[in-house]
């Protein structure tokens, strides 16, 4: 009873047992499935029970871009490098490579491979990670990230090559009146291999050792070998799943191959089952170079998609860990955690002075439910999008194709009434891009505040005085996520502030996605997660021509600024020359409009849990994750 009275805690309001009765049926649906996932399989109940948010998509690593995808996979794959999550700077640690060395200009990196082996007892080698790459540099796999690899010499115009190579097979096709071609399409795999070889900067001498040359020195590149597109796939598997498309010329892979029992990993951990939209389970590998790194023996991830149930779920006792909190209710969750800190304030602000992080002054406080709850800074800014454009799609002249008008709608945006009255989870307001303190050595600069007076001073410079003769503003959004809410505060603002009639689009999240692909909009909805640790992941969202600059922003200022950093030698220098590009974006070119930066909401017991990242990059080896033994 006690269990489920606290239980209630989190999911009730002000309406108290009503609501309660109405959450019991989830309860009781949760409690079902946790009793079908023990039931119908031998195994017994895994060491850690965890919600990742969503089912994975894929795992793999050409393919994956969605978190819940490389929280997993960075359980299954290692790269040459990794990040150490746990530790305050998040360093750099040595992985598949034991030691590696830099050449003096920067552009020559040569790594040594540790003796690792595959999940079913096979070496890994240095083909694997060069078959890999080759993989997620090919345009036929359409990766999301195949742009880290094009910081290779060689790796943009092999990705060109390709993409010529294709068209031309499509061309003779049609030329000759012929649907398929099989010899013709397995010739032109067989050059692209070969061609791989000949045109890319990667060399493997012998199956130890890596060579890799840059186009130009790159002073995140460790950081970046780090994302999991640069880990191997085991290539004498993979190979057996390819599928040259004799209509196309194109290369696909089965996807069964990244199915148990025939995923074969080099990670801390293995696939034991997959049963798609329930569980997965996740357990030791054996052959893994450094077992005390890992934590626990098992982790299974049932697939809860309510997002009440993934509550009710760990407060039941069902899981021990919930790493995206998104239930209507949590900002109830996150204030009832503030009362309870205010509670114990005396405490809390001694255990602060002490240096301790936010989960272990949880641990020494009170027993208590709502210290389970984690409101952690992230590695994502929420903002809204500006069509730069100088004409919108309709063909009419943009407006917002002049600055100044970019300048005054950021500045009639109240951000502070947007994170306490419609967030309400203790986001922090976002005058920059970058989340402060993600990223050692970088300070972002001062940003715009809100100033209502200023911006209608703005507009009228640029020829609208009162908002008189400016157009009726589109907002555009995706159904769910609360984007809606955002919109109609920033609508109102707009009104208010300027006199700006506006209109509010809601879209499901493929038409979404088209329209801001295609640049078919006038403002929207935007957000971003940093992928490495450097400004640049997210300078480079406006820089002119970048697949993710949705803004249609092209500044020769700002790209200048950004080339100028890209080959400045003194790190100090350079982080100056970043934080100029970001302030040139957030205080004077406005293609976008920061509005908050993201926190991660979790759920766990901190009594029972250890080895949860704390780290702005908001980055989870769930391998590293240990249950503590409770203090009785």
């Amino acid at each position: 009873m006690e269990t489920f009275e606290r239980a209630s805690l989190y999911a009730c309001n002000a309406k108290g047992a009503g609501v309660l009765k109405l959450l019991l049926p989830l309860v009781l649906l949760v409690l079902a499935l946790g009793a079908t996932i023990v039931s119908d399989r031998p195994l017994p109940p895994a060491e850690l029970t965890i919600i990742n948010r969503a089912e994975v998509t894929t795992l793999d690593v050409s393919q994956i871009t969605w978190m819940q995808d490389i929280r997993v996979a960075k359980c299954l794959y290692e790269g040459l490098v990794r990040n150490d999550v746990l530790s305050p700077d998040f360093a750099i640690k040595p992985a598949a490579a034991e030691r590696w060395e830099v050449s003096s200009d920067g552009l020559r990196y040569t790594f040594h491979l540790r003796e690792t082996r595959w999940s079913d007892g096979s070496v890994v080698l240095a083909s694997d990670f060069l078959y890999s790459w080759m993989r997620s540099l090919l345009p036929d796999s359409a990766t999301d990230y195949s742009g880290f690899l094009m910081h290779i010499r060689g790796g943009r115009d092999y990705f060109q090559w390709r993409e010529r190579a294709l068209a031309d097979f499509a061309r003779s096709l049609r030329e000759r009146g012929l649907s398929e071609d099989s010899a013709a399409a397995e010739a032109l795999w067989t050059e692209t291999k070969r061609r791989f070889t000949e045109m890319v900067g990667v060399r493997s001498p012998n199956q130890r050792t890596i060579e890799i040359e840059l186009e130009r020195p790159l002073p995140y590149f460790l950081e970046m070998l780090g994302f999991i597109t640069f880990s191997p796939v085991r290539e004498q598997v993979v190979r057996r799943y390819e599928i040259v498309d004799a209509a196309s010329g194109r290369v696909k892979w089965d996807q069964s191959w990244t199915k148990p029992p025939r995923l074969v990993t080099n990670g801390p951990m293995m696939v034991d089952q997959w049963r798609f939209r329930r569980e997965m389970r996740l357990v030791r590998n054996p052959h893994y170079w450094d077992p005390a790194a890992i934590g626990v023996e098992s982790i299974s991830i049932p697939v809860i998609d309510d997002q009440v149930s993934q509550v009710l779920a760990f407060e039941t006792g069902s899981v021990d860990w919930v790493s995206d909190v998104t239930a209507p209710f949590r900002g109830e969750i996150v204030e009832r955690k503030r009362q309870f800190h205010r509670e114990h304030a005396d405490e809390v602000n001694r255990l602060r002075a002490m240096g301790l992080g936010p989960v272990e002054i949880d641990r020494r406080l009170p027993a208590d439910p709502r210290r389970n709850v984690q409101v952690l800074p992230s590695f994502g800014t929420y903002f809204w999008n500006l069509n730069c454009a100088p004409r919108l799609p309709d063909g009419r002249a943009n407006p917002m194709a002049d600055p100044r008008v970019r300048r005054a709608l950021a500045m009639a945006v109240d951000k502070e009434a947007i994170a306490t009255g419609v967030r309400r989870v203790g986001e922090a307001i976002a005058p920059t891009l970058i989340p402060p303190g993600s990223i050692a050595g970088y300070r972002s600069p001062k940003g715009l505040g809100f100033d209502p007076e200023a911006a209608r001073r703005l507009l009228a410079e640029a020829g609208y005085p009162g908002g008189e003769g400016f157009m009726t503003l589109d907002l555009l959004v995706n159904k769910d996520g609360g984007h809606e809410l955002i919109a109609q505060a920033i609508a109102k603002d707009w009104k208010r502030h300027l006199n700006i009639e506006t209109t509010i689009s809601v879209q499901e999240i493929k038409v979404f996605r088209d329209r801001l692909r295609t640049k078919n909009f006038v403002t929207s909805r935007g957000s971003w997660f940093g992928d490495y640790g450097d400004p640049t992941t997210f300078l480079d969202l406006n820089r002119s021509g970048d697949g993710n600059n949705d803004r249609a922003f092209a500044s020769p200022r700002f790209d200048a600024v950004l080339d100028r950093a890209a080959e400045e030698t003194d790190p100090a220098r350079r982080m100056e020359l970043l934080t100029e590009a970001e302030r040139l974006i957030v205080e004077e070119e406005l293609p976008l409009i920061p509005i908050f930066h993201y926190v991660n909401i979790y759920l766990f017991d901190p009594s029972r849990l250890d080895g949860v990242s704390t780290h702005p990059r908001s980055e989870q080896h769930l391998y590293r994750m240990r249950r503590l033994t409770p203090t009785p």
